[in-house]
């Protein structure tokens, strides 16, 4: 027993050694693991929900949390594309994914090439860019990355029948599987966090490899990893055992499950355009464009979006536990981020592409070692926690078979709660603060606001850097930083005034209206005006529809006040900021 603690502390020693002399030799600059989970809303324990999701929270435990966090546009690419440049939709130009922003607006310096340009080994996992004609095909590489970004083998699969039912094989929406039946017995995001494990091995034993030009080049520090899971995205494919973390029983769904009366017809997104390409919600023979869905199926689409995003966080804790292996996490950046949120219910909603609060809102979190750990350096920083480890107790007594029980008459819930939510701050963010915040926190110059006109400049800001205000958090810098911005600014763009079959992500040439929505501590109001898909200009004479929303009273957004008199002068305020735009939200 004695010789087996002396080999384990031996190993421990020259792992630690090993890595502090290559720190050393690069400078001790710190490496960056750049976190992207796709429909990520912040349904996480370490945002007060009913989710085990342990080694997000055990991240969250030792990093700045935000609450208050915005995408720019809810959808896939353009979030991406937005966030990775730092520029904001109507910079990117891309509002749909047929288009690639080098060639469509400016050759814009993306964040993971800011640090290749400065010298780190980049690599892409998974989907950090969206795949396809918006990231060139080639997930910007060689622009971004310093090896091809890898893509997992299964991703193939993503529209094949491959979800049991008794009914045969389905392409289904909701679809547990055994992992045995699946092609290639795993599924992309157990590939995804395989790869990252090696990749972080291969870095510590500074294995070769040939660069774009053919040279040969060796991994090493400092790294920038992005790394991008696809779960909890459509179709909840995922191994069948996390399910039973959340009894049908347990579940609560929205409040605000009906569609607002007020909401105007251009606000809503009508999710049948995509779900019905799903042959188990094709099969409930829903009319377009408002459903509604059946009342059984809001329990099941959140039973499997939350068995989603634990099965997700098992996979970060995977490579998280990786970083303590190979000696990393004591000099390893980490930031993690959903690219949009996602309704699950709410104003008679399953989708993201829309202005409200579910689908714009997402989890953002910053680890920076010796500062949101409060100093305290360890070797095992991110044990692996198996979410299962919560599975709920089996039941003492059952009600008749497919009858729904309320969440007050269940108490066989999983026994999860996290023991530290994390140092948290309320403050405005969004994700076009990525791009400075990270470069800040890595001691890189922040690149400069950006001018007016800005599609001839490679490299600069439409964010704010987020870095002043977390280390005022914890007691350095400047003190007593509460705030970088006034206000979130988000848009969406829209075919028609009707909700249509194209109503979710219109191509660029058939858009003719753009939602823009200003978020503040009081308000969100949103305008709907009409659009020039070929001049990229927003008509604020033309206005289509508007929305206000009194916070205070309706933090969920579901009773429109713009039409009504007694909020007249609020509605005239508010239009006068959106039409300032984001440069007036800027502190």
């Amino acid at each position: 027993m004695k010789s087996r603690l002396f080999q384990l502390f031996a190993l421990l020693v020259v792992t630690f050694c090993h890595a502090s002399s290559k720190r050393a030799k690069n400078g001790g600059r710190p490496n960056v693991l750049f976190i992207v989970i796709d429909d990520l809303r912040p349904k996480l324990g370490c945002y007060g929900e009913d989710i085990v999701s342990p080694n997000i929270d055990q991240l969250a435990s030792k990093s700045m949390r935000f609450t208050n966090a915005h995408v720019q546009q809810a959808v896939c690419a353009p979030s991406r594309v937005s966030f990775l440049t730092g520029r904001r939709p109507d910079t990117t130009r891309l509002y749909d994914f047929g288009s690639y922003w080098r060639k469509a607006a400016g050759n814009y310096t993306t964040l993971p090439q800011y640090f290749k340009e400065q010298g780190y080994f980049s690599a892409g996992v998974g989907k950090v860019f969206h795949m396809g004609i918006s990231s060139n095909g080639s997930f910007d590489y060689p622009y971004s990355w310093s090896i091809p970004n890898y893509w997992p083998s299964t991703e193939q699969y993503i529209t094949s029948k491959v979800c049991i039912t008794p009914e045969g094989k389905k392409h289904n929406l909701l679809c547990p599987v055994d992992l045995k039946t699946q092609p290639e017995g795993t599924l992309p995001d157990i590939q995804n966090a395989d790869y990252a494990v090696n990749l972080l091995k291969n870095i510590y034993d500074g294995a070769p490899y040939v660069d774009f030009f053919g040279e040969n080049q060796t991994m090493q520090e400092p790294f920038f990893v992005g790394l991008g899971f696809r779960k909890p995205h459509v179709p909840y494919k995922y191994p069948e055992e996390f399910k039973t973390l959340y009894p049908l029983d347990s579940i609560q769904i929205a409040k605000d499950k009906d569609l607002p009366s007020e909401l105007p017809s251009v606000a809503y997104a009508p999710y049948l355009s995509t779900l019905d390409n799903y042959e188990d919600i094709a099969g409930l023979n829903l009319s377009f464009p408002y459903g509604p869905m059946p009342i059984d199926y809001h329990y099941l689409i959140r039973q499997n979006y939350y068995s989603s995003v634990s099965y997700t966080d098992y996979q970060l804790g995977r490579v998280l536990s990786a970083l303590d292996k190979y000696g990393f996490s004591d000099n390893t950046i980490i930031s993690f981020v959903g690219d949009h949120g996602w309704q699950l219910g709410e104003h008679s909603e399953f989708s993201k592409f829309t202005n409200y609060l579910y689908a714009t809102n997402v989890p953002l979190l910053f680890h920076v070692p010796g500062v949101t750990d409060r100093g305290v350096r360890s070797k095992r920083k991110f044990p692996l926690i198996h979410p299962l480890k919560f599975k709920p107790k089996p039941r003492t007594s059952m009600k008749p078979s497919g009858i729904l029980m309320s969440a007050s008459e269940s108490t066989e819930k999983h026994m999860y709660r996290p023991r530290d939510q994390g140092p948290t701050s309320n403050a405005f963010a969004e994700l076009v603060d990525l791009f400075p915040t990270v470069s800040d926190l890595a001691g890189l110059q922040v690149p400069s606001l950006c001018p007016e006109d800005s599609l001839n400049e490679t490299l600069c800001r439409e964010g704010v850097s987020l870095a002043p205000l977390i280390k005022s958090h914890f007691g350095g810098g400047e003190q007593n930083i509460s705030n970088v911005k006034t206000c979130t600014i988000s848009q969406y763009p829209r075919p028609s005034d009707q909700p249509e079959k194209g109503s979710i992500l219109p191509k660029l040439a058939t858009i003719i209206i753009m939602g823009y929505s200003m978020r503040t501590s009081d308000y969100r109001y949103s305008e709907w005006v009409g659009f020039n898909h070929t001049t990229f200009q927003m008509d604020w004479e033309d206005l289509h529809a508007s929305e206000l929303y009194i916070l205070a009273n309706d933090p969920s957004e579901d009773n429109n006040v713009a039409q009504d008199p007694t909020y007249i002068d609020i509605v005239q305020e508010m239009s006068s900021k959106l039409h300032q735009g984001w440069r007036d939200c800027i502190l």
